[in-house]
C-alpha cells in the first residue's frame, strides 16, 4: 500500500492502532517514551496475528514494516495517519498534540483516541485533531466514532475503511461523543446494584452477555425494540414501555462515592469471577468470542459482519498457486476451525473446499445472477485426502484444477497447502448442474459450457493425483 501510521503513545489502544494498519499493508511507527512500549506493543500484535485475519476469506494484504522511535519528529516524517493515543488529561493532550503539530506532514490526518474530551477542547491550542475514537480490541472491533472539521473527517473515513473499519461520523460534537454516553450509563447502574448489594460483578456481566449484549451485537438498540414491539412495531413498543421512563428504575445522575470499601468490593468480586486466568488468557478468549461472533454476523452481512465482506471484497486475490493453477481461497486458518487437538477439524476442510468450488464456479460464470437465473451446481460427492495437518493461524491457499466439465457434471480437485511442495489436503468434488426449478439434474449451456470445457482443456496436461475416486467407471 505504501502508506504510513505514525502511532503516538504505545498503549492498549495505541497497540491495537498499530496492530490495524500494519496488517492491513501500513508501514507503522511508533512514538512512547516507555521503556516497555515494544514489549506490550508486540504482545498486542500476538494477538492481532492471531485473530483479525480469521475473519476474511481472502489473505490480508502483506504486513508492513514496524519501527519505534525515540524521536517524534523521526516518527511522524512522511506519514499519512498521525493517531495520538495518550493518557486521558487535557493538559498532556494540548502538550502531545502541539509537539505534533510541530512536525507531523500538513496532509496527514491527526486522529486522536480520546474517549470523552471535544475536538474544540482537543484544538483550543491550536492543533487540527479529529476525534477518532476506537473501541478495544482496535484490531477486531470497526466501529471509529469520528468528530470534527467535515473535510478532514470525511478524508479520515475514506482511509479508516481502507483498512476494514466502520467510521461513524457524530454530527454535533459533545462530551463522550455517543457510544461511550451509553457505556457510562451502562456502568453508573453497574456501580449502584453492586453497592446496594443487588448483585455481583459476575451476575451483571452475565445478565449482559447471556440476554441484551447477543441482541445488540446484531441489531443495536432501536432495531431490537422495533421486534419487541411485535407486528405493530415501534409504535407500539412505545405505547407500551413509555410509561416506563418515569418509574425510578434507573440512579443515571446518582452516582456512588468511590469509597474504599467500594473499591475492595468491586475488586474483590472481580478478582472471584476471574482472577483464575492472566490477562492475556482473558484477551485471548475475548478475541476467540469475537471472531467467532463477527464470522457468524458475517454470514447474514449483519452488524459488524457488514463491515468484514465490505472490507475483504477490497483486498486482491491471488492468480495462481504454487502449481500453477488457479487459486480460489486464500485465507487465515481462525479459531473457529480448529478442535480439541489444536489443527484443523474435519469439517472445515470441506468448508474450505466448498469455498473454492463456489469460487470456481463464479470463474466459468455460474455466479449469483446466474443461480438467480434458476441454474447451478450441487455438490454430488466428496472424497478427501489428508497429508499434514494445519494449525490455528496457518495460511492456506487453495488452488482448484478443473478434471472434468463436459456435459451436466463439474469434476474439480481442490488442493489445499500451507507452503511446500505438496499440499496439506486434496479434495476431489464432483458437481451436478441442476435446473433449480425442477430440482433436475441438465447439461449447461452457453459461457458457462464454454468455459467449464476451456478450464478442462488447459488444466488437462497438468498432473493428476495417483488415485482418482470420483467419477470414474463402476465395477
Amino acid at each position: 500500500m505504501g502508506r504510513k501510521a505514525a502511532i503516538i503513545g504505545g498503549g492498549v489502544i495505541g497497540g491495537g492502532w498499530a496492530a490495524r494498519f500494519l496488517l492491513n499493508g501500513w508501514d507503522v511507527a511508533v512514538f512512547d517514551p516507555d521503556p516497555e512500549a515494544a514489549r506490550k506493543i508486540e504482545a498486542v500484535l500476538a494477538n492481532a496475528r492471531r485473530s483479525l485475519p480469521g475473519l476474511y476469506e481472502r489473505a490480508l494484504p502483506p504486513e508492513g514494516t514496524l519501527s519505534y522511535h525515540a524521536d517524534l519528529a523521526e516518527a511522524v516524517a512522511g506519514a499519512t495517519w498521525v493517531q495520538e493515543s495518550v493518557p486521558e488529561r487535557l493538559d498532556i493532550k494540548h502538550k502531545v498534540l502541539a509537539q505534533i503539530m510541530a512536525v507531523a506532514p500538513e496532509t496527514a490526518v491527526l486522529g486522536s483516541s480520546t474517549s470523552g474530551f471535544k475536538p474544540s477542547e482537543l484544538n483550543e491550542k491550536g492543533a487540527r485533531a479529529v476525534v477518532a475514537h476506537p473501541f478495544n480490541p482496535v484490531y477486531l472491533l470497526p466501529l471509529i466514532e469520528l468528530v470534527g472539521d467535515a473535510g478532514l473527517c470525511e478524508k479520515a473515513a475514506q482511509i479508516l475503511r481502507q483498512i476494514g473499519m466502520y467510521p461513524l461520523l457524530v454530527r454535533k460534537e459533545i462530551d463522550a461523543h455517543i457510544a461511550d454516553r451509553f457505556l457510562e450509563a451502562v456502568w453508573r447502574e453497574a456501580l449502584w446494584l453492586v453497592k446496594d448489594g443487588i448483585a455481583t460483578t459476575e451476575e451483571i456481566d452475565e445478565a449482559i452477555r447471556m440476554g441484551f449484549g447477543l441482541r445488540w451485537a446484531q441489531m443495536g438498540l432501536f432495531e431490537t425494540y422495533r421486534i419487541a414491539g411485535g407486528e405493530a412495531g415501534m409504535r407500539h413498543f412505545l405505547a407500551q414501555f413509555g410509561p416506563c421512563l418515569t418509574w425510578p428504575w434507573t440512579k443515571l445522575m446518582d452516582v456512588p462515592e468511590f469509597t474504599d470499601e467500594l473499591v475492595d468490593l468491586i475488586a474483590g468480586q472481580s478478582d472471584a469471577q476471574s482472577g483464575h486466568r492472566s490477562i492475556r488468557e482473558l484477551e485471548r478468549l475475548r478475541d476467540d468470542n469475537l471472531v467467532g461472533i463477527m464470522r457468524a454476523l458475517k454470514r447474514t452481512g449483519s452488524g459488524a459482519g457488514g463491515v468484514i465482506t465490505a472490507h475483504e471484497a477490497m483486498l486482491p486475490r491471488r492468480e495462481t498457486g504454487p502449481d500453477g493453477l488457479p487459486v480460489t481461497v486464500e485465507m487465515q486458518v481462525p479459531t473457529t476451525y480448529v478442535d480439541y487437538n489444536g489443527h484443523m477439524n474435519e469439517a472445515p476442510y470441506l468448508e474450505v473446499s466448498a469455498r473454492a468450488s463456489d469460487r470456481f464456479m463464479e470463474m466459468i460464470g455460474a455466479d449469483a445472477a446466474y443461480i438467480a437465473g434458476g441454474l447451478s451446481y450441487f455438490t454430488a460427492e466428496n472424497h478427501i485426502r489428508y497429508f499434514a495437518e494445519i494449525d490455528i493461524g496457518a495460511q492456506i491457499t487453495v488452488t482448484t484444477q478443473a478434471l472434468g466439465g463436459d456435459g451436466r457434471k463439474l469434476h474439480l480437485l481442490n488442493k489445499i497447502w500451507t507452503g511446500g511442495d505438496t499440499p496439506a489436503a486434496t479434495v476431489e468434488t464432483l458437481l451436478l448442474h441442476v435446473d433449480l426449478s425442477t430440482r433436475r439434474v441438465m447439461a449447461p449451456t452457453g459461457v458457462v459450457a464454454e468455459r467449464a470445457a476451456a478450464y478442462v482443456a488447459a488444466h488437462a496436461d497438468h498432473p493428476k493425483p495417483d488415485r482418482l475416486v470420483l467419477n470414474q467407471p463402476r465395477a
